[in-house]
């Protein structure tokens, strides 16, 4: 007898995570709120390649950027040789396909864009491989209003989606030429101090040092506290694009920080960047960050676009959903049909698609590797199901052309069922639902006014 060899199971990539269905309905209120959100000002979606060209990256992030130099998954297409990226972030292809296509040919457009972004880093809370960003683009705008118009949809959504624990910080950091002057006084600041400086801070020193403004390295903190600021290099023109942005930030009660140290990770930014940050999600704190980028289209070849924009990380933001304490039911369907013998089968499912015409969600018990099961182990699945009635159609049902309703979150044990003609189910459950619903908004229910 041949000897059965054991298969090795295969198991998902490190840091690249499967959302399964218990926690799908947490992702839906989040996707939902926010589309919702996006489309109350006006931002239209755009769904761009998850693979782009390598130079995209490297020419629109700055080839000295961790995520440049570490982070990305980048490869040769085997079959032309072409350098591919996996896109570790969603603005450069935004940017590259607004210029592909003219997309602000006539006028400014207001984007958004949902998905999964690929870093390699060390997988940790709130941090992964594969992890997915909602971000949105205003392209073809120059002043400080939109700037400001961003931040305050950022407020709207945490309000919607009843966060509190959020706080925003604000710098500018001027525009290129205000960059260079600071950038020459801070490398001269910190080979003053080289005594202080990590490996990491070194190795920055030349091609990127305003990124060592945002170490985390505690011996550094004071030092590094003392370096030029960048807003004291800010000419007229900055300022007032700076001064803007807070003004109407004051005007509509939008509380804010200014950072003098915060800067962004992309080479792109210019004038006005802000960060989302909360305090309840350890070292990796901020939730959403943005800024304008008005020189990006030009790096790429396009036309000049002035731009802001923002990218918000999905899983950080369910972490504090999560913490907020709201249960979010999983409920599977509204109404699940239990059902005995042929006939009773063949009656389930035309039930079941009538109830389905009606706007309900309907599972329809089938045979699973221990048959159709009883009546009994039927009911135990139509009460996980999370289902606010079961329709239970046996022989006897099926001779009277009818079904039992029951009711599955009743407290009346007593009195929670009704037979029903078998035409008249779907009109009794969306009687029942609807005058349910209306008694207590409180519950979550499917049906679809």
């Amino acid at each position: 007898m041949a000897e059965h060899k054991k298969v090795e199971k295969i198991v998902g990539v490190k840091g690249m995570n499967d959302i399964l269905p218990e926690q799908a309905p947490l992702w839906e209120i989040f996707e939902n709120t926010v589309q919702t959100v996006l489309k109350s000002y006006g931002f239209q979606q755009i769904r761009t390649p998850i693979l782009e060209p390598t130079a995209l990256f490297a020419r629109g992030l700055g080839a000295v950027t961790d995520i440049v130099e570490k982070e990305m998954y980048s490869f040769t297409d085997s079959m032309n040789g072409d350098q591919l990226t996996m896109r570790p972030e969603a603005t450069a292809g935004v940017v590259r396909a607004a210029i592909e296509h003219n997309l602000t040919y006539d006028r400014p457009q207001r984007l958004w864009y949902s998905g999964p972004m690929f870093r390699h880093e060390k997988p940790q809370r709130g941090r992964y491989r594969q992890f997915h960003q909602v971000g949105a683009e205003a392209l073809g705008f120059t002043g400080p209003d939109i700037d400001a118009e961003l931040i305050m949809l950022c407020q709207r959504l945490w309000d919607d989606l009843g966060l509190t624990n959020v706080h925003l910080e604000l710098n500018s950091i001027g525009d290129a030429e205000e960059r260079n002057k600071h950038r020459i006084d801070l490398i001269a600041y910190f080979e003053q101090h080289m005594e202080i400086l990590d490996a990491e801070a070194k190795r920055r020193l030349y091609s990127n040092p305003l990124r060592i403004l945002d170490t985390k390295n505690p011996a550094m903190q004071d030092m590094v506290s003392q370096a030029p600021q960048l807003l004291d290099y800010l000419g007229e023109v900055s300022r007032a694009h700076f001064e803007g942005v807070q003004s109407v930030l004051r005007h509509n009660a939008i509380p804010y920080k200014i950072n003098p140290r915060l800067v962004r990770g992309m080479d792109y930014y210019n004038r006005t960047v802000f960060e989302w940050v909360s305090e309840e999600l350890g070292a990796q704190g901020t939730i959403c960050a943005g800024g304008r980028y008005d020189s990006l289209a030009d790096m790429f070849g396009g036309k000049n676009m002035p731009a802001c924009g923002f990218a918000m990380g999905i899983e950080r933001i369910l972490e504090l959903m999560k913490q907020g304490g709201e249960i979010f039911a999983s409920n599977q369907c509204d109404v699940y049909i239990v059902h005995q013998g042929e006939g009773a089968q063949m009656q389930a499912f035309v039930a079941g698609e009538r109830l389905r015409d009606a706007g309900l969600d309907v599972v329809l018990h089938c045979a699973s590797t221990s048959g159709v099961g009883s009546f009994k182990s039927q009911m135990k699945r139509a009460d996980a199901s999370g289902a606010a009635y079961a329709v239970i159609i046996g022989e006897e049902e099926v001779r009277q052309n009818s079904a039992i309703v029951k009711s599955l979150r009743s407290e009346d044990m007593e009195n929670n069922q009704a037979t029903v003609p078998l035409e008249g189910v779907a009109a009794y459950l969306v009687d029942q639902i609807v005058g349910e619903d209306e008694h207590d908004h409180g519950e979550h229910v499917h049906y679809h006014h």
